[in-house]
């Protein structure tokens, strides 16, 4: 009878720097905020500063990179 040897199986580690910019959905998606809403806002338009305001769903072409960095 052979032998097989188990070795030790890595963790899987969640990326810190997704992790705080992005927000799995109900639906398997990733949410973001937009950018442009923490500085020089004085010069921005009232309409500008109102669309960053909001949370945007992620396109689809970063889906398997976020759920290689987001495997939880």
């Amino acid at each position: 009878m052979a032998k097989t040897r188990i070795g030790k199986v890595g963790k899987l580690r969640t990326r810190s720097s997704a992790k705080k910019r992005f927000k799995k959905t109900g639906k398997g998606l990733f949410a973001n905020q937009r950018a442009g809403h923490n500085h020089l806002l004085q010069q921005k338009s009232k309409k500008s500063k109102g669309l960053a305001n909001h949370t945007i769903i992620t396109s689809a072409v970063y889906l398997k990179a976020l759920k290689r960095m987001l495997p939880n």
